[in-house]
């Protein structure tokens, strides 16, 4: 309690947390697009339970993931030779489990196979199940990069443990609108899946110690995603003037 008491009357406290929270949140991007994708593909009346239920498990892996730092942090000792640690290989599975659900939802956006008959009810729970533990899955390996780089951040557990709640209620409250804005806009969707191919390749790389600048990888996003919006604006001036003639 006197360490708490500590660290709110301390502005250095602040400040390290207000940095933690935009980091957990930059961070949190590519795995809200994720959520957002996987849930659009559920009933409607399923999205939003699926989506609280995925994030919310998130946040209770995250706060265990916390409780076991000194297990985390032993992670990163080799256990190959010099070169591979338990985190390079949860990345590189991560990053080739995200490869390989990215080229799938892309085959199945342009060549869409022929779904079996199957009874809808089950359907429906399977797809939920498979949703949820995917959601899980993934955030696991993100939860482990970002609360490694954290820890580089900060040595005060309750700093971190603030911007995760903080992160993953924006996260939750996020979710909603994005998956809302991603179904009405469906060209987003194929760019969408190419970032999260290139994040694939990306934690592949890093598993491997190659380690590319995640700047160059949020800048790339970010004007991939201007010029898409600048596609969705003249396609909608030309929508207005197709209906004005």
């Amino acid at each position: 309690m006197e360490e708490i008491l500590t660290l709110v009357a301390s502005p250095a406290a602040w400040i390290a947390l207000l940095t933690l929270i935009v980091m957990e949140i930059v961070l949190g991007i590519d795995n809200l697009v994720f959520v957002s994708i996987l849930t659009n593909k559920l009933p409607e009346e399923n999205r939003a339970r699926a989506r609280t239920i995925g994030i919310g498990g998130a946040l209770i892996m995250r706060l265990l993931l916390l409780s076991l730092l000194f297990v985390l942090v032993g992670l990163t000792d080799p256990i190959f030779g010099e070169e591979f640690s338990w985190r390079d290989i949860i990345l590189i599975a991560g990053g080739l489990f995200l490869v390989w659900k990215a080229t799938t939802e892309i085959h199945h956006s342009v060549d869409p196979d022929v779904e079996e008959e199957i009874d809808p009810k089950r359907a429906v729970v399977m797809n939920f199940g498979l949703t949820i533990v995917q959601i899980l899955a993934l955030d696991l390996v993100f939860s482990l990069d970002s609360i490694l780089t954290a820890v580089g951040m900060t040595p005060h557990l309750p700093i971190m443990i603030c911007a995760v709640i903080v992160s993953v209620i924006l996260m939750l409250v996020a979710s909603g609108p994005l998956a809302r804005f991603i179904e009405q806009n469906p060209t987003v969707v194929m760019l969408a899946l190419g970032f999260l191919l290139m994040i694939g390749m990306l934690l592949i790389a890093d598993g491997f110690g190659v380690h590319v600048p995640k700047g160059y990888v949020y800048a790339a996003m970010a004007f991939s995603g201007g010029v898409e919006a600048l596609n969705m604006l003249a396609r909608r001036t030309r929508k207005r003037k197709g209906q004005m003639h």
